[in-house]
């Protein structure tokens, strides 16, 4: 019955906000929304408009220091005003950055890439490859407190795991400038999708003295930020909004049709709608209760993700949340298949496993990894209740309070209801949701100061290891106390003797995936997600990616307005 209750009353969409990925759990969205909608590119493209983005967000930027970086909204906006040695294209294909190009030594462990000889900082200074080696020298410097320097570049970058446990100088990791506009890279082992890395927030470049004289209040405004990319940041009103400029300075300007973005932070849908309708804005999450509404707008736009909304059990937190037949009922007693369709009413899926639909291929059979893996969650009441029941008596306790740790805007709250109603159908549970600032929550999970927390994930790389390897022991973004060591061999072999063999490395996945999800019950799946979005259709040419920043600006145009 609370379940049926809740199903008429809540009709909404949570964006919820992740670590990146990416990535991380939250409840926004990196920029509100997106399309690749198509139209002309090139010199026609900009016509006589005035080429100004509007656009809403629906959290705050953390920070906009690559090696502190640890969430969608911050990598969205780096991804906007920065240039690494490569950024995702069209197709998700690496295209170039900073770097002309790169060659591979036959071992597969030096990368050394030739840099373009033309791209500058705002302030004018030369981007060269000693950038590069000051920046992935910061981001695994114990001494920063970076959490995604020694996860992105652990195991895979020379040095950089004994770097970041301070057994080895930082000027050992495996990363050198040969001179000013070549960069070697020394790899611990081959990596395959390393290329893939290379457009990722945490392997962009800085400006050594740029940074040292901004000490510990760099990337915090927008006179203490420097930029190398399409776009710079002009204007930043914390907790408002903030404005990016086309970078005229850009090596790759004459490419850039857009001369401004303007970002509204907007927490409330129906406020955001209105914004949209009149104009105000140019793209709008719709929750539930608009679709239907919508619907048949020629403004109205599905986009499926590969990101996935879960939740995190901390192990740590209490006997409860160590106890494995705990986490399979409360994995069991969530009906995701009615919270998809009538709570998010967007086109998001059911999630499970850990590892999202449509996302990475077996090599051999092209068969896609969920479709072979199959569901390794189900929804079950009369058996998750046996198991709550068991876990009880495991425990010694008949009533148990657990803390829930959401997200604050209006469309989190909503489902987070959900989630305590469904959950709370499990006897003697009583749930207390604790509604949080995204910053907060980042804050929280970083400090493992949850029991239950709603987050999510979006890849930070095209491969499977970029969910799997989260959960290893003691992993940067692991963060739920899980420890397993025979899920820690199977990545490790994944990673190294398997490196290179690419089907064996996929079936070791796919093992690895049923035994943190179905044995060891980690995670309990919530979502895939889908974006049901109202875009202004003369927007043109924003290209959705699949990892990283969740849209590319740099093409797109405003057309026919």
């Amino acid at each position: 019955m609370k379940k049926t209750n809740w199903l008429l009353l809540v009709l909404a969409l949570v964006l919820s906000m992740f670590l990146a990925a990416c990535s991380g759990g939250g409840d926004g969205s990196s920029s509100d929304g997106g399309n690749d909608s198509g139209g002309d590119s090139g010199d026609q493209a900009a016509g006589d408009s005035e080429q100004v983005l509007n656009i809403m967000d629906t959290a705050e930027i953390p920070t906009m220091d690559p090696s502190l970086a640890t969430d969608a909204v911050a990598f969205q906006w780096l991804g906007s005003t920065m240039d690494g040695l490569y950024r995702l294209g069209k197709d998700a294909k690496a295209e170039p950055g900073i770097a002309k190009d790169h060659k591979v030594s036959e071992d597969g462990l030096t990368w050394t890439f030739n840099l373009r000889e033309d791209a500058t900082w705002t302030n004018g200074d030369p981007v060269t490859a000693n950038d590069f080696v000051y920046a992935w020298q910061r981001a695994v410097n114990p001494e920063t407190g970076s959490e995604y320097g020694p996860y992105m570049m652990g195991g895979v970058i020379k040095n950089a795991t004994d770097i970041a446990n301070g057994d080895t100088p930082v000027e050992e990791l495996g990363v050198k400038a040969v001179d000013d506009y070549t960069l070697e890279v020394t790899l611990e082992k081959p990596v395959p999708y390393f290329e893939s890395l290379t457009t990722f927030g945490t392997f962009l470049p800085l400006n050594k003295k740029f940074v040292e004289e901004q000490g510990d209040q760099f990337a915090l405004e927008t006179d203490s930020y420097l930029g190398n990319g399409p776009f710079k940041l002009t204007e930043w009103n914390h907790g408002e909004g903030w404005v990016l400029e086309k970078n005229e300075d850009y090596w790759d300007a004459e490419n850039v049709k857009l001369n401004k973005i303007n970002v509204k932070v907007v927490k409330d849908t129906a406020t955001g709608v209105n914004l949209y309708e009149t104009g105000e804005v140019d793209r709008a999450n719709l929750s539930a209760e608009f679709v239907d509404q919508y619907r048949s707008s020629e403004d109205f736009r599905v986009e499926e993700e590969p990101t996935l909304f879960y939740l995190k059990f901390n192990q740590e937190a209490n006997d409860v949340l160590a106890n494995v037949n705990a986490r399979k009922a409360m994995q069991m007693v969530i009906d995701r298949q009615s919270m998809v369709d009538v709570i998010l009413n967007n086109g998001s899926i059911p999630a499970v496993g850990d590892i999202p639909q449509n996302f990475v291929k077996h090599p051999e059979s092209g068969e896609d990894f969920r479709e072979i893996n199959g569901d390794l969650v189900e929804y079950n009441v009369d058996k998750a209740q046996e198991l709550w029941s068991k876990a009880k008596e495991e425990l010694g306790q008949d009533t148990i309070e657990l803390n829930y740790l959401g997200g604050d805007t209006e469309t989190a709250k909503n489902l987070d209801a959900y989630i305590k109603d469904q959950l709370e159908q499990l006897e003697g549970l009583t749930v207390k949701v604790q509604a949080v600032p995204f910053k907060e929550r980042l804050d929280r999970d970083t400090s493992m100061n949850y029991e239950i927390q709603n987050a999510g994930w979006g890849p930070d790389y095209i491969d499977p290891n970029t969910f799997l390897n989260m959960w290893v022991t003691d992993g940067g973004n692991n963060k739920t106390g899980y420890a397993n060591e025979e899920y820690d061999a199977m990545i490790e072999k994944a990673n190294t003797e398997l490196a290179q063999e690419p089907v064996k490395r996929f079936e070791t996945f796919l093992e690895a995936e049923k035994m943190l999800i179905q044995d060891d019950a980690v995670l309990a799946p919530l979502y895939q997600r889908a974006r049901a979005q109202l875009w202004k259709p003369y927007v043109k040419d924003v290209q959705v990616n699949p990892m990283g920043p969740d849209y590319n600006y740099k093409y797109a145009h405003i057309e026919g307005k």
